[in-house]
C-alpha cells in the first residue's frame, strides 16, 4: 500500500514539548517562535525528518503554522483545517487561529506587546515571510530574531533521518525536451536579468530542470536538492550521492557537477564572491540565503523562480503523457466503481474503499505496462459524516463503515511515469434522502 492508516500525530506529548520548548526559547531571550508546516525547501509535503509541526503539535495537515509564546500557543490554520485541528490538539494547549484572516504577522501587529522579540529559523521562511513579520513587529518596537538553530529541533531527540530516496531518470520521451537544453535556457536568460547565477531552491523546479524524478517526500516524486545554474553555462546539482545509482549518477555527470549538500553554501558564497549577481525567488528561497550572498560581497537579484512558467508550460510530449496517464487512471476508476457498486453498503469500510481503489490502480496499471509508481496524495475516502471533513484521511481509528442512505465522497490520484492524476467522485449509498440531494447539488452548482 502507498497509503498508510496509522495516526502519526501524537497529540498526547504537546503539553510537555510545548514547555521544553518554551525553556529553550526563555535560555535564547525570545518571546515568541515560529514553527511552519514548511521545511527548508518550503514544500507542502515534507519528508518525516521535518515534520516538526505535527511533532509538537499533533496536527497533520497540510498548511498551518504554529506560535508558540509564554502564555499561548496559537495554531494557525485555513477553513479546510478547522475541524481536523480540533480533533487533533489538545485544546488545553493549543488555540485556534486563523491563516487566511489573521495570519501572524497581522495578529502580531494587533496582540504582540511592545518590543517583542520573535525568533526565526531563517531555513523555514522566506524573504517575503519575513518582511512581513518585520513590519508588524516595527510598529510595536520589537524585532525578528535569526536562529543559528532550531530550538525545536534541539529538543526532538527521535527526529528521523533525512529522507535517502533514489532518483530516477525522466527519459526525454516523457520529457519532451532534453535537460541540457533546459539548462542552456535557464543560463542564457541570466544576464538580460542583470545575474551572474541563479539559485533552484524548490525540488520541483530542480526536477523538472534536470529531468530526474525522486522518492524523498510521499506523494511527492522529486528529489530534496538545489542547484545553481551560473550564466557562463557552469550547472552544481546539490544532490547526496546515496539516492543516485549507477545509471543517474553517469547521467547527471554529463550535465552537470554532482556536489553533496553539506557544499551548497560554500559554493554559494564563490557564486556571490567579487560582485557576483544573485538570482533568487523571495517567495522560494529561503531568507538564510539571502545573508549568505550579501556577507559574500555579492548582490541579491529578487526574481520569480525561471523554472515556474517554463515547468507550468506543457510541451506536446507532456501533452500526450497526460492525456494518456487520464484514460489509463479513468479506467482504473471505471473498474472501482464497478466494484463499489456491486457491493452491499454494509460490508465496505473507507479503507476497504481506499485498499479497493489502489488495486484497480496497480491491476490496470500492469494492463497497459505502465505501472502507478504512487498516489498523488493519501486518497480522501470519507463516508456519511466523515465526507463533509474537508481532507479527510481515514485511520484505524476513524474508519467508518457505509450505511444506507448516506453518500460517500473519494478524492485520489495516481502518479504514472507520464503524468499525475486527481479525480473526486460523490456516490449514493443506496436512496439518499431529497435534501441530502438539493445540498449536493447546490454545492456543485456553486
Amino acid at each position: 500500500m502507498f497509503q498508510s492508516f496509522e495516526t502519526t500525530a501524537e497529540p498526547q506529548f504537546g503539553a510537555e514539548r510545548v514547555a521544553r520548548l518554551r525553556e529553550r526559547m526563555a535560555a535564547l531571550g525570545i518571546d515568541g517562535f515560529l514553527v511552519p508546516r514548511a521545511d527548508e525547501y518550503q514544500g507542502e509535503y515534507v519528508p518525516a525528518s521535518a515534520e516538526r509541526l505535527a511533532w509538537l503539535t499533533g496536527f497533520t495537515g497540510s498548511a498551518g503554522v504554529v506560535l508558540v509564546m509564554a502564555d499561548q500557543a496559537i495554531v494557525f490554520v485555513d477553513g479546510r483545517y478547522t475541524t481536523q485541528l480540533k480533533e487533533q490538539v489538545d485544546g488545553n494547549v493549543f488555540v485556534g487561529g486563523d491563516l487566511v484572516g489573521e495570519p501572524p504577522h497581522k495578529w502580531l501587529a494587533r496582540h504582540a506587546g511592545p518590543r517583542f522579540r520573535l525568533g526565526l529559523d531563517p531555513w523555514l521562511h522566506t524573504k517575503s515571510e519575513v518582511a512581513k513579520l518585520q513590519q508588524a513587529l516595527a510598529q510595536k518596537n520589537g524585532s525578528v530574531t535569526f536562529l543559528l538553530s532550531n530550538p525545536l529541533d534541539e529538543i526532538w531527540s527521535d527526529r528521523p533521518p533525512e529522507p535517502m530516496g533514489l532518483v530516477a531518470i525522466q527519459h526525454v520521451e516523457q520529457a519532451g525536451v532534453l535537460a541540457t537544453d533546459k539548462l542552456r535556457c535557464i543560463a542564457e536568460a541570466l544576464p538580460a536579468a542583470g545575474a551572474t547565477a541563479v539559485v533552484l531552491t524548490d525540488p520541483s523546479s530542480v526536477a523538472w530542470a534536470f529531468n530526474i524524478r525522486g522518492a524523498d517526500v510521499p506523494h511527492t516524486p522529486h528529489p530534496l536538492a538545489r542547484a545553481i545554474v551560473h550564466a557562463g553555462g557552469r550547472v552544481e546539482l546539490f544532490l547526496d550521492e546515496k539516492k543516485t545509482g549507477i545509471e543517474s549518477r553517469a547521467y547527471l555527470g554529463q550535465i552537470c557537477e554532482q556536489l553533496p549538500p553539506a557544499a551548497f553554501i560554500d559554493r554559494l558564497r564563490d557564486a556571490a564572491s567579487d560582485g557576483g549577481a544573485v538570482m533568487l525567488d523571495p517567495d522560494l528561497a529561503p531568507y538564510v540565503l539571502m545573508g549568505v550572498v550579501e556577507e559574500a560581497g555579492g548582490k541579491v537579484v529578487e526574481a520569480e523562480d525561471p523554472v515556474r512558467i517554463p515547468r507550468a508550460t506543457k510541451n506536446p510530449a507532456e501533452l500526450d503523457g497526460t492525456v494518456k496517464a487520464h484514460l489509463q487512471d479513468g479506467a482504473a476508476m471505471v473498474e472501482y466503481l464497478h466494484w463499489l457498486d456491486r457491493q452491499e453498503p454494509a460490508s465496505v469500510t473507507e479503507i476497504d474503499a481506499v485498499k479497493a481503489l489502489e488495486a484497480a490502480r496497480i491491476r490496470v496499471g500492469e494492463r497497459m505496462q505502465n505501472p502507478l509508481k504512487d498516489i498523488s496524495f493519501d486518497t480522501i475516502s470519507g463516508a456519511g459524516e466523515n465526507a463533509a471533513i474537508i481532507h479527510y484521511r481515514v485511520t484505524s481509528e476513524t474508519n467508518r463503515t457505509f450505511r444506507p442512505g448516506e453518500m460517500f465522497l473519494v478524492d485520489s490520484g495516481g502518479q504514472y511515469v507520464n503524468g499525475t492524476t486527481d479525480i473526486t467522485r460523490t456516490v449514493a449509498t443506496g436512496f439518499v434522502p431529497d435534501e441530502q440531494k438539493r445540498f449536493f447539488t447546490l454545492v456543485l452548482k456553486g
